[in-house]
């Protein structure tokens, strides 16, 4: 693993963030930065400049067709380019030379309403095309089954579960004795476009949104009517709210401002935008949620752009927020048993990864299936990239690409 170095450097994670501001001498007068030296960039200047994290959200959306940044069309591409440039000026040379075989994880199901596999994988093919002339694409938790059985000292059927920001995937494995000549024997796979960012947003949603204007009314003509949902749903999404700062957008708002009933709210909402508080804003919703990870009740704080924010959040409401979204990953892990022909019973261990593995709701849901012994966790953050890269030092690593 490539651990990173430099004064905000977080070691070995690199987050999928960028950071653009207006200079001279940068591609067509705007510099950026990406990963922890885009957030320090941030908060150092939020009203000069653009923040975007988890881009990589919008890879399989027909929706998404280009990010207008000071007056500059970004397509997903050239975002994922330039990501990957940044990333590789603060390596220290660790990448001056790049390998020829490239490895790219993807989750077995796309987020999003009606994402695109293959539009996600023609604007991959164009963000690595100048990185390596072999490139697979293989299912991140099959690439945690790798590491998970470079462990293993005994044959195994293992259920792999990996939590990402945007998606939950399972993997069911078969894995070999050390020594096998084909270690990982994939038999099943399923997911679904809910993780992290979803608990997020149930949190935004109870929290936030309703001293935003959510559930408020606005006059046309001699109607009153609800305010449309749209501003909200953009404003939830940490990967759109930070594109909502723009000229149709701040006036459409404020024309609905105008007409609200009650216009303080929408008032709230112009000012995190307009004073770029997105971050802030989810730093705080990662904070509690974390919080609740270790303790039944966490404080949720946020001050910024005017508005101010104290409360305390159970654990058991954070809990029934998320309730359906538990249901669907519950069955998108019972689809990938029944893929794999496979009954709870069958399976020797159940490996969970990802930073939304450590939620105590999520945990419970499978040892309410699985024995506590069968459960392993580790490596939240770099298990796959690990695994992946086992798969690339691979003699034919087109066996375990999608």
């Amino acid at each position: 693993m490539i651990s990173f170095k430099g004064e905000d450097s977080t070691g070995e994670i690199f987050r999928s963030a960028l950071c653009f501001w207006e200079e001279q001498s940068g591609w067509n007068g705007i510099a950026s930065e990406a990963g922890p030296w885009a957030i320090a960039e941030f908060l150092g200047s939020p009203l000069d400049s653009r923040f975007v994290q988890s881009f990589k959200s919008v890879a399989a959306s027909s929706i998404f067709e280009r990010a207008q940044i000071f007056g500059r069309p970004f397509r997903f591409e050239d975002m994922g380019r330039l990501f990957l440039h940044k990333l590789r000026d603060h390596a220290g040379g660790q990448l001056s030379k790049l390998p020829s075989r490239i490895v790219v994880g993807r989750p077995v199901e796309y987020a999003g309403p009606r994402p695109d596999p293959a539009l996600a994988r023609q604007r991959y093919d164009l963000m690595f095309e100048q990185w390596g002339s072999e490139i697979h694409y293989v299912y991140e938790p099959l690439g945690a089954a790798f590491s998970f059985a470079s462990r293993l000292e005994r044959p195994t059927t293992l259920l792999v579960a990996d939590f990402g920001g945007g998606t939950t995937d399972f993997s069911v494995v078969r894995v070999g004795a050390p020594g096998s000549s084909q270690r990982c024997q994939p038999l099943a796979s399923s997911g679904v476009g809910i993780a992290g960012d979803r608990f997020d947003k149930r949190i935004v949603d109870h929290l936030v949104l309703p001293l935003l204007g959510k559930g408020g009314t606005y006059r046309s003509f001699d109607k009153v009517l609800e305010i449309p949902g749209g501003y909200f749903r953009d404003f939830a999404d940490w990967s759109r709210l930070a594109l909502m700062r723009n000229k149709r957008t701040l006036d459409e708002l404020r024309k609905l401002q105008r007409s609200a009933v009650d216009p303080t709210p929408i008032g709230r909402m112009i000012a995190l935008i307009e004073h770029e508080q997105g971050f802030p804003l989810y730093e705080a919703v990662g904070r509690a949620k974390r919080a609740l990870t270790a303790s039944d009740e966490a404080e949720f704080s946020f001050s910024g752009g005017g508005v101010e924010i104290n409360t305390v959040v159970s654990r058991r409401d954070f809990e029934r927020w998320i309730a359906e979204d538990l249901r669907r990953i519950e069955a998108a892990m019972d689809a990938a048993l029944v893929k794999a022909k496979l009954e709870p019973v069958d399976i020797d261990r159940v490996f969970l990864t990802g930073g939304s593995s450590l939620i105590p709701a999520i945990r419970a849901l499978f040892e309410r299936r699985f024995s506590v012994d069968q459960i392993a966790t580790g490596g939240e953050l770099t298990s796959i990239a690990h695994g992946l890269a086992l798969i690339g030092s691979d003699a034919n690593p087109a066996e375990w690409s999608v």
